[in-house]
């Protein structure tokens, strides 16, 4: 039987796509945002950060967590395949003594795909964080008392003519036992040229640690409504809406070189041969496309599972059992962190790991998938793919950086598809 919710969800992605958007104004060009280059895991002495892999198990823990709550709230049930409401995720004490004492400057080890966008009138520039993992757009209030000092940029409602107080209140949890909340507004947003009037976002009066430290000021969300801890249109949705975005669809490029976010369509200088589109098979409310399948070496290690295409997430999550099928077709692997789901392997002799979808095989590059030694010298390296259950059920993958950086990837509402190409 087909659920009512996915009913519901393919009609809202029908009805974006149906709305024509009018011409673009002159004053919307370019649709292109430069991205900063996101940290590795991998230490300059080319040995594995365990220290900063376990913040990013825990950060994305937490970020799945809020995001089947969310769900919850906004539909009145728990995702398909979700039991229960996963545990917060927290930090060991010896991190969070450890993080406490680490200089300001030297935070910039935080890893995400970030970028300019303005907000209000006259228009403010911040430094965002762009997650396709989640839904909200939030920014540091200048009523922010722990965020003074940090260098970010501040929002100042009472300066923006644009601006408008909502109802509610904005909050996340933290696994080192903090939060982030403030109140709600509505103001203009404008990302790479593509804008967004009366978007809902949060101007956060309290930042977490895990945050004042990190060089991006916020996160800028680019999932599906599903997931809105605000209950309300994504940055981009609201755009497509509005007819400020030439087509229903954004693409990224991560890379070490020339990444960027292509916001209203696709830059076909970036990737070579056509496009291939794999269709939505969730109504959870993110970017996750099925039948996939893991290939270790050309042979199929595990197959017919879910994948969330994540921009957000550092690496690759598998759940605890598929992850040990696939590192079991890795010769001389070996369990590294059971707790933590993390395998080792021969660094001279890396795997090479692929996912397919039933077209084209897209392979994991032995760069992006070795997070580095386990200590110098060792000659064994750390693998990208983890094995970890995030409470989504046990079919359901999250693919992070250390796939996305292996092609050109597009996320289509007109299409209700994720796509990816080789890169050129």
């Amino acid at each position: 039987m087909i659920s009512p919710k996915l009913v519901l969800f393919a009609l809202t992605l029908s009805l974006l796509a149906a709305a024509a958007p009018a011409p673009l104004a002159d004053d919307l060009e370019p649709t292109r945002i430069h991205l900063r280059k996101r940290v590795s895991l991998t230490r300059s002495d080319g040995t594995f950060d365990y220290d900063e892999a376990i913040r990013q198990n825990v950060k994305t823990a937490n970020k799945i967590r809020r995001n089947i709550i969310n769900v919850q709230r906004n539909t009145g049930q728990l995702p398909s395949g979700v039991i229960k409401i996963p545990a917060i995720a927290t930090l060991p004490s010896r991190l969070l003594v450890k993080r406490q004492k680490v200089p300001l400057t030297d935070l910039e080890d935080d890893s995400e795909w970030a970028g300019n966008i303005t907000v209000g009138t006259p228009p403010r520039t911040f430094f965002i964080d762009f997650d396709t993992g989640s839904s909200d757009l939030w920014i540091p209030s200048s009523s922010c008392n722990t965020c003074q000092g940090a260098g970010k940029a501040l929002y100042d409602a009472s300066k923006s003519s644009t601006s408008a107080l909502k109802d509610g209140t904005f909050e996340i949890e933290y696994g080192d036992g903090s939060s982030t909340s403030g109140p709600i507004y509505t103001d203009t947003v404008t990302v790479g040229g593509v804008k967004a009037t009366q978007q809902y976002f949060s101007a956060v009066t309290s930042e977490s640690p895990e945050f004042v430290g990190d060089p991006a000021d916020g996160i800028l969300g680019l999932a599906l409504p599903a997931i809105s801890n605000l209950g309300q249109d994504p940055f981009f949705v609201t755009a497509f809406k509005q007819k400020h975005a030439a087509q229903n669809e954004f693409a990224f490029k991560l890379n070490t070189t020339g990444s960027e976010l292509h916001i209203g369509g696709t830059n076909r200088a970036l990737y070579k041969g056509s496009l291939e589109y794999n269709n939505l098979s969730s109504n959870i409310g993110y970017w996750q496309i099925g039948n996939a399948n893991a290939l270790v070496n050309g042979k199929s290690a595990a197959s017919g599972f879910q994948t969330i295409i994540d921009s957000g997430t550092t690496i690759m999550y598998g759940p605890p059992d598929a992850a040990k099928k696939v590192y079991a077709a890795v010769k001389g692997s070996q369990v590294y962190d059971a707790d933590n789901g993390f395998y080792s392997f021969p660094c001279a002799t890396p795997p090479i790991l692929a996912f397919t979808w039933g077209g084209k095989s897209w392979d994991i590059s032995p760069d992006n998938f070795n997070l580095g030694e386990t200590q110098s010298g060792s000659g064994r390296c750390v693998g990208a793919l983890v094995g970890k259950d995030f409470g989504l059920g046990d079919d359901v993958w999250v693919l992070g950086d250390s796939f996305m950086k292996n092609v050109y990837t597009v996320f289509s509402f007109d299409k209700k598809a994720v796509g990816f190409a080789a890169l050129e």
